[in-house]
């Protein structure tokens, strides 16, 4: 037997999906953007593939079957990640053989930055306390793999505030990982478990070697 979907708290306003959804899209366009050379197959491909599992991903969640739409929205996120991470290393391979413009070698670097930003800002909201539907099911956020500011406030704080049903949505999200491309480190939101560490680690390595390596490598060819 399978567990029961979780429902959202009664006293809770539900998280909107349309940021992430927005996300997801903009990820599509950016490898649209990318140079033949670096991707897998036809450059159509991974936003084709992207724009097929989304169907099943808003329909279970509008169905309230959230346990699919956990399973649908995971296989959404790793196929960008596993695109964008295709298209790192082989712009990194083709480096050397100078193939790529200068132009085009900027517009490439520019364009996984922001895939990078986004594609793990997805995997943290996705993950973090049980995604947006765990987040759902609880009033207010007192734990989780991040610390974010509100959760430090104390409850009489939080209460002047208005912040006592504070929640993160995915702009949270979205600024922690911007963060941690520019900043190659947590900003004002620590991570506190070890597969946030991990993934922290991994997107400031991304950005670091589209930033200095490849768009360095771009300017000084100009």
């Amino acid at each position: 037997m399978t567990a029961a979907p979780r429902r959202a708290h009664p006293d809770v306003v539900p998280e909107p999906r349309w940021p992430a959804l927005v996300a997801v899209v903009a990820v599509g366009g950016l490898f649209m953007a990318l140079h033949s050379d670096l991707v897998i197959g036809p450059r159509w491909l991974v936003p084709a593939a992207t724009a097929l599992l989304l169907v099943p991903t808003v329909l279970t969640h509008r169905a309230g079957r959230h346990d699919l739409n956990r399973i649908f929205g995971m296989m959404v996120t790793s196929v960008v990640t596993f695109g964008m991470v295709v298209a790192v290393v082989r712009l990194v391979s083709l480096l050397p053989s100078h193939r790529q413009s200068p132009v085009d070698l900027l517009l490439s670097a520019a364009a996984l930055w922001f895939t990078n930003i986004l594609v793990f800002a997805l995997w943290y909201w996705r993950l973090d306390a049980g995604g947006p539907h765990g987040r759902d099911s609880r009033v207010g956020h007192t734990e989780g793999a991040f610390l974010f500011p509100q959760m430090t406030m104390l409850p009489e704080m939080k209460q002047s505030a208005g912040q006592q049903t504070w929640s993160p949505s995915f702009v949270d999200y979205l600024f922690l990982a911007f963060n941690t491309s520019t900043a190659f480190s947590p900003t004002d939101t620590p991570a506190l478990t070890r597969w946030s560490k991990a993934l922290m680690m991994l997107q400031s390595v991304i950005s670091l070697t589209v930033l200095v390596i490849l768009a360095a490598r771009g300017v000084n060819i100009l």
